[in-house]
């Protein structure tokens, strides 16, 4: 059966969580599937901005003597971007966000020596105080592999130097961050062999099941269907 094809006029009938954040590994393909879910929601997006972070392309040319920078840069970065969209009306339009502020502590124990960890922390636990959570958290997951190769096919120069160790890394901290996540609704996303950014039917079907009611925690796992 062909996917249904969602238009304006069809999606003012659903309700829809007020804030959608996109969550997953670096190469996974969130902030295309932001944009997207936007474009079809009739939303607002909240994006992460890293070509404003002016310790990034240091960072990937040397973690360790960059990293806390990085990290602390985006943190406020994205506090403001909270911050933002708490005062302004949420309850009149969606937001979709390609990140939550909860996973920032995820790439800070992956970057950070134990003293710059130990430093991050106390910073991080006095600034996140009544930020907004997200109404549902879609985390999508590929293989390392998958990640290396979408990676190196967009072609971003000052992501380069990501290597394949990194980026397992990083993959295998948030498959154990949402393995115990339970703070919002869940949608587990696994992307190994769906193209969402440019096949219509994968993009449509997974579309499809975000506007079903949801709670707790969801798997959408097309390669097994």
């Amino acid at each position: 059966m062909p996917a249904q094809t969602y238009s304006a006029d069809n999606i003012r009938e659903i309700e829809l969580p007020r804030h959608i954040a996109i969550e997953g590994p670096l190469g996974i393909g969130k902030t295309t599937l932001t944009r997207r879910l936007a474009d079809s929601f009739n939303a607002e997006t909240v994006l992460e901005e890293p070509d404003e972070n002016p310790f990034l392309k240091r960072f990937y040319q040397d973690r360790g003597k960059n990293a806390l920078p990085t990290q602390l840069y985006f943190l406020f970065q994205r506090i403001q971007q909270l911050e933002e969209l708490r005062q302004g009306d949420i309850f009149q339009k969606v937001h979709i966000s390609d990140f939550m502020i909860d996973k920032d502590p995820l790439f800070a124990r992956v970057n950070l020596d134990d003293d710059e960890y130990r430093l991050y922390e106390r910073v991080y636990k006095s600034v996140i105080i009544d930020l907004p959570k997200p109404d549902l958290v879609i985390y999508l997951q590929a293989p390392t592999e998958t990640l290396y190769t979408r990676i190196k096919k967009r072609g971003n120069q000052i992501e380069r130097f990501i290597s394949s160790s990194y980026l397992n890394q990083l993959n295998e901290a948030y498959a154990q961050f949402f393995h115990y996540y339970n703070d919002t609704p869940l949608l587990i996303v696994n992307t190994a062999r769906i193209n969402l950014a440019q096949n219509d039917a994968d993009y449509q079907n997974l579309l499809t099941y975000i506007t079903q009611p949801h709670s707790g925690r969801h798997y959408y796992n097309p390669c097994l269907a």
